[in-house]
């Protein structure tokens, strides 16, 4: 499983970056989670956008799916030209309505409700949803694939189911949105970088990226606050490749 990083940022990305997006490879299959500000361009710069084969939407704020109204261009016109045989797959929640009711674009995108309970199989790929803590419905991920895991957090505020999901996957792309100050103002429908990190280390994870890092939060605290509960807490890199 091949997992590149194409955006770590969230509400907004800071000049140059981008929000939520990660694409997955397998062999024959190639899945984008999340399509977040600036995440299309990203994308582009790895595989042509006309080789994947569906798009994972944890949540439908516009940080974690905005890129995909523009990608349906490209979808539309990639299927005008040939280079596209089918539709492209977009798995995702329901609500809130009024932004899922606006993703269907001519014949270009073939919308799939998710089971926020369920799981799906995608090419070489399991993926597994589970609802999380935040302020729209919301699902984590966990993505296998021959002996190998991956969990997404997406959004989410700290709950002990998420330490049963994350069971000793190999990696573990964590949101860390908050750090331990903002906790003290009760500010709620994310974690502190700390949060993850006891996630991570409770359930016995082997990586922890922190990724949906608030643009105007220092990366060294963020960073320094996860280590102190897992040693082996890193944070995410834009453009990064991990082979598990």
């Amino acid at each position: 499983m091949k997992v590149t990083i194409l955006g770590k940022y969230g509400p907004y990305p800071p000049a140059g970056g981008s929000c939520s997006g990660y694409l997955l490879e397998g062999e024959n299959t190639k899945i984008l989670l999340d399509c977040g500000n600036g995440v299309f361009n990203r994308l582009q710069k790895h595989i042509p956008h006309e080789s994947l084969d569906a798009v994972v939407i944890s949540h439908l704020h516009w940080d974690h799916v905005a890129d995909l109204f523009i990608f349906r261009y490209a979808v539309e016109r990639s299927l005008v030209l040939g280079k596209r045989k089918r539709p492209l797959e977009v798995y995702t929640l329901t609500e809130p309505w009024e932004v899922y009711s606006f993703l269907p674009f001519l014949d270009a995108v073939e919308i799939k409700p998710l089971n926020r309970y369920g799981d799906i199989r995608l090419g070489e790929f399991k993926l597994t949803f589970l609802p999380t803590v935040h302020s729209k419905p919301c699902c984590a991920v966990k993505v296998e694939k021959e002996g190998k895991t991956m969990v997404y957090s997406g959004d989410t505020e700290y709950f002990e189911g998420l330490i049963d999901f994350v069971g000793s996957s190999h990696l573990f792309l964590c949101e860390a949105n908050f750090l331990a100050r903002d906790l003290n103002l009760n500010r709620s429908n994310h974690l502190a970088s700390f949060q993850a990190a006891q996630i991570a280390r409770e359930g016995g994870v082997k990586s922890l990226k922190l990724t949906h890092l608030h643009p105007e939060n220092p990366v060294e605290e963020v960073l320094s606050e996860a280590l102190e509960e897992f040693s082996r807490a890193e944070l995410a890199e834009e453009n990064e490749v991990i082979i598990l």
